[in-house]
């Protein structure tokens, strides 16, 4: 079945669970996802970067949504780090069920902005909205980009930005980075500023996993 990622997640909070999110860039990288998650029974969010749109027709994508429409586990269709109302609207069109506008690059206001827009389009479709606040790092050998300078996700710019937006679901920067991590390398993740994130915060946010290749959608799990 083919959700949103904000109904997807609300599951996923009330049970206590989290979802992977893999980009798949071409049918044979889709289906070794699809047939993983298909055995596993384990919902999941297929995610389809930005740049990528330019390399596949809307048939690809309907072959995707006709296998995860026909599939008895919940799925999404993500785009990732959108960087446009156009590239918003035209995965939308092609039928995706989230999309995600990266406005993490300009100045706050600027980025409340562009946000509230896409969600206020996508939110008369029945299509979820993940915003971004604070930058992802970029270690130089991955094509999603980032930033040479993480800057960090600050607690109360977290929650106004969720208040004036009413994105679904937040991208927060704890001192993650885009690409292959090098032998040797350990990031130095500020799971202190998390932890006063998730206190001011009661949404879905996400972080890069250590590969750049899996984002996990943390929930904050209530006793």
């Amino acid at each position: 079945m083919l959700l949103n990622m904000r109904d997807l997640l609300k599951v996923a909070k009330e049970n206590h669970f989290t979802i992977g999110a893999f980009n798949v860039t071409e049918v044979s990288n889709f289906n070794c996802v699809f047939e993983v998650a298909e055995e596993l029974q384990s919902p999941t969010i297929i995610a389809v970067a930005v740049n990528e749109l330019d390399f596949c027709e809307k048939e690809y994508y309907s072959y995707i949504r006709e296998k995860l429409m026909n599939s008895r586990v919940p799925y999404c269709l993500h785009l990732d780090h959108g960087d446009s109302m156009k590239s918003c609207l035209r995965a939308i069109q092609s039928g995706f069920t989230s999309v995600m506008i990266d406005g993490s690059h300009l100045p706050f206001e600027e980025n409340i902005a562009i946000t509230k827009q896409v969600v206020d389009i996508a939110h008369l479709l029945n299509v979820s909205v993940e915003g971004e606040l604070g930058t992802i790092g970029d270690l130089g050998n991955s094509d999603e980009g980032g930033a040479e300078k993480i800057i960090f996700t600050q607690p109360a710019e977290a929650k106004e930005f969720i208040d004036r937006t009413g994105v679904d679901t937040l991208a927060i920067a704890i001192g993650t980075s885009h690409g292959l991590y090098p032998e040797g390398f350990k990031p130095e993740l500020q799971l202190d500023l998390l932890a006063k994130i998730v206190e001011k915060v009661d949404l879905p946010w996400s972080s890069t996993e250590d590969q750049g290749k899996m984002i996990i959608r943390l929930e904050k799990l209530r006793n």
